[in-house]
């Protein structure tokens, strides 16, 4: 694969994402000051929120009946979980008493999906790559959706999280 191709792989793009995020999250626990801590984590919940949206839009569907059930359904229940955190955290203005404990929880949340989507034994990226399920065609919708998405949270910023589950 040349270096101007991007990896269209649909679970490369979502782990790339995830070690995004993770480097955000760092970057927050070593950020000083209430406004450095607040660009940061909005920057986290934008990424997440793009994120949740393209694996709930498009990947997910694709791998219904295809991967075991407990897990897409969990996968839903875990993002619904972050969401709520990502809204409050949205719509706080950092120095609250509970902006940081807040910060921290989402990081534990999305931690632990990350473990059950890519490095538990059996996870979901295993299942999918076993699976017949066009990974490249998939990732090309998500890259276009992602596109699109960042470019509407550049311009108006990107409405609150929407629940599925809860």
């Amino acid at each position: 694969m040349s270096n101007d191709q991007p990896d269209t792989d649909a679970t490369h793009i979502l782990a790339a994402d995830h070690r995004k995020v993770e480097d955000l999250f760092e970057q927050f626990e070593g950020a000083s000051g209430t406004s450095a801590k607040k660009k940061i984590a909005q920057e986290i919940c934008t990424e997440l929120k793009i994120h949740a949206m393209i694996e709930e839009e498009i990947f997910y569907p694709a791998l219904r009946g295809k991967i075991e059930d407990d897990l897409l359904n969990e996968a839903y229940v875990e993002h619904d979980g972050a969401k709520l955190l990502i809204n409050d955290i949205e719509a706080a203005s950092g120095d609250e008493d509970f902006f940081e404990a807040k910060v921290t929880v989402l990081k534990e949340e999305i931690e632990h999906h990350v473990t059950e989507e890519e490095k538990e034994r059996d996870n979901m990226f295993q299942q999918a790559r076993a699976s017949n399920v066009d990974l490249h065609a998939l990732g090309e919708q998500m890259l276009a959706r992602k596109e699109e998405l960042m470019a509407q949270a550049k311009a108006g910023g990107l409405p609150p999280a929407q629940t599925t589950t809860m």
